[in-house]
């Protein structure tokens, strides 16, 4: 068992440099201080897995049995990281719901804690024997379908913010959350491991591993979490005309500002810019940025990126059906302002009804002049 302490220790001195490192990371902050929290109880797991397994005995038992319910938040904990980038908030007081499961593991586990010293030897015998902890098997049962099912549930909130994002922006690609997906399934792995040992007992299956292959996670979590990208927060709802923060729909500067993004879009074309923004677009304006939206919302009938997006499938479309262009659809939608080939057709079937691929053809076999 000393090779798997060596790990353990190595994996917890991991978890502490990046529980750190993304505490004081300034993109995505909210999200990252919950996943530093996450990494740090997750170091300490390991540390006492650690000294457990360095040097086993009775005097580790408890702490041994504490640390053995922490997966019983893991789950939960990893959903509300992916929560927090999805929906671009921190966490609120009733998120503290998601630690019902370990408060109640704990809770089933209570006696072993107020064992005396010759109830926790007793317990330490019946172990090393080859008997299971109290409340063994069920509430392992219990704890894989808890965790699963957060897993699970972060997958899907992760899919809906790709689908929002690419309804909405040109530059979905680089701020989909790609690494949530290999963060669930290496999770899912491991559920799956811990699952095999409890119903079949396979040789080479066994504990320690189990932990091995958390100890593993900690580095795959340190490289995807650190070299991840600024999340863009969820779009932004259309201003309605009776807001009161809002100008008037009479504001006289309303036709001239109209004016103006219409000559910024149809002269410069500055939806050609993939990272362009409201308050980039503002500036180059020269009216205020509420302004500038308030427009928008009322004169354009959408909030911002449905705006620039409009103004891209309309150049993209003037392009496929111009027969002298014999770019590719993929370099059309890059010259028109998008970055993927994913988001450029669903926000051009979405507008007008079919695929970049189908509306070019059928421009090509339409009735010719002549």
């Amino acid at each position: 068992m000393k090779f798997w302490s060596i790990v353990y220790a190595i994996g917890a001195a991991q978890a502490a440099l990046l529980a750190l490192a993304l505490w004081r990371r300034p993109v995505n902050a909210a999200g990252n201080r919950v996943l530093a929290a996450w990494i740090a109880l997750v170091g300490f797991d390991l540390a006492v897995k650690a000294g457990y397994f360095g040097a086993p005995g009775a005097d580790w038992l408890k702490p041994f049995r504490f640390v053995g319910l922490f997966p019983f938040f893991y789950g939960s904990a990893f959903y509300l990281y992916v929560r927090t980038l999805a929906e671009g908030r921190g966490l609120r007081r009733g998120d503290f719901v998601h630690l019902a499961g370990f408060v109640f593991a704990l809770a089933a586990n209570a006696d072993v804690f107020f064992y005396d010293r010759a109830q926790s030897q007793a317990l330490y015998a019946r172990l090393v024997g080859g008997h299971g902890w109290p409340q063994s098997p069920w509430l392992d049962a219990l704890l894989f379908g808890f965790g699963v099912s957060y897993v699970i549930a972060a997958l899907f909130l992760a899919r809906r913010y790709r689908e929002r994002l690419r309804d909405s922006r040109s530059d979905a690609d680089a701020m989909s959350l790609r690494w949530i997906d290999a963060m669930a399934w290496s999770q899912i792995v491991i559920w799956c491991i811990a699952l095999a040992q409890w119903l079949f007992r396979i040789p080479w299956i066994d504990y320690p591993l189990i932990y091995g292959a958390l100890a593993a996670w900690v580095f795959l979590i340190g490289y995807l979490s650190l070299s991840q990208a600024a999340i863009a927060p969820p779009p932004p709802a259309a201003v309605p005309a009776n807001d009161a923060d809002a100008p008037a729909a009479d504001d006289p500067r309303f036709p001239a500002v109209e004016a103006r993004l219409s000559q910024l879009m149809a002269q410069e074309q500055l939806y050609r810019e993939p990272a362009l923004t409201i308050g980039q677009l503002a500036k180059r304006s020269g009216y205020p940025e509420y302004l500038v939206s308030a427009v928008i919302n009322r004169r354009f009938d959408g909030h911002f990126w449905d705006y620039i997006n409009r103004q891209r499938i309309e150049a993209a479309s003037r392009h496929l059906a111009d027969a002298d262009d014999a770019r590719t659809i993929l370099d059309i939608a890059y010259a028109c302002g998008f970055t993927s080939k994913s988001t450029f057709n669903a926000a051009f079937k979405r507008q007008l009804g079919q695929t970049p691929s189908a509306y070019r053809q059928s421009k090509a076999s339409g009735p010719r002049e002549g």
